[in-house]
């Protein structure tokens, strides 16, 4: 049976989620605060986090800054405010959708079961194929241990950086990351550039690893956010 939490203030609204997706099979927890909620997050595992923002003593921000870097889990983000800016913050921070109340309980049960069908979809395209522990994506291959890549079958060159730049985004498939962040992780904060670095980086991929570098498979841009590996 999968396992869902929900962080949410309004117990009215969290007890309404719970019974519905307990109707379809899940076995569901409830936390009322920030505190307890990411307490409960770092000590027990779940399948799926529905993560409300306006949350009292920790907001749902600051609860996915926290757990970004400890946990694999998808997280669905819970709002009453519509600003585009707010689903723009959720996304890159690493919640894998936004959902804005009112909504309906049959909406939620559907997100649910479809973020949690897709992950798992995920992980199992991420398993080892070999003792090179390659990473594989439809037609394309990264193989980490001798930094190859190549598109169905034919080997192409990466620089370094370019190839840095794809294995870090394919080990976290369909997560936004903003153009900050990747230059942070690739070529760390004393790194002299700015984040025009990456831009230029992901065209270079892009043309290496792309049929239509203009329509990109792989890499894509979420405007606004920044770029995630497509899964």
């Amino acid at each position: 049976m999968k396992r869902i939490l929900i962080v949410e203030d309004d117990l009215s609204i969290a007890e309404l989620q719970k019974d519905y997706l307990e109707l379809s099979g899940f076995e569901v927890s409830v936390c009322t605060d920030g505190v307890q909620g990411l307490n409960t997050i770092k000590e027990k595992e779940f399948d799926l986090i529905i993560l409300d923002i306006m949350l009292p003593k920790i907001d749902g921000f600051s609860i996915l800054r926290s757990i970004q870097e400890d946990k694999d889990i998808p997280v669905l983000l819970v709002s009453a405010k519509k600003e585009e800016i707010d689903k723009i913050k959720g996304l890159s921070l690493g919640a894998d959708d936004y959902i804005t109340k009112p909504f309906s309980p049959g909406e939620l049960v559907a997100r649910v079961k479809s973020h949690i069908q897709n992950y798992e979809r995920i992980k199992s395209k991420f398993t080892p194929k070999s003792k090179n522990n390659v990473i594989a994506i439809r037609g394309l291959e990264i193989i980490k241990d001798s930094r190859q890549v190549l598109i169905n079958g034919t080997e192409v060159n990466l620089a370094q950086k370019e190839f840095d730049l794809l294995l870090y985004l394919a080990e976290n498939p369909n997560r936004v990351f903003s153009r900050e962040e990747l230059f942070e992780k690739i070529w760390g904060f004393d790194a002299l550039g700015d984040t025009a670095t990456v831009t230029v980086h992901i065209g270079r991929v892009r043309e290496k690893i792309e049929s239509s570098p203009s329509d990109p498979q792989y890499i894509e841009t979420v405007w606004g956010a920044g770029y995630r590996l497509r899964v």
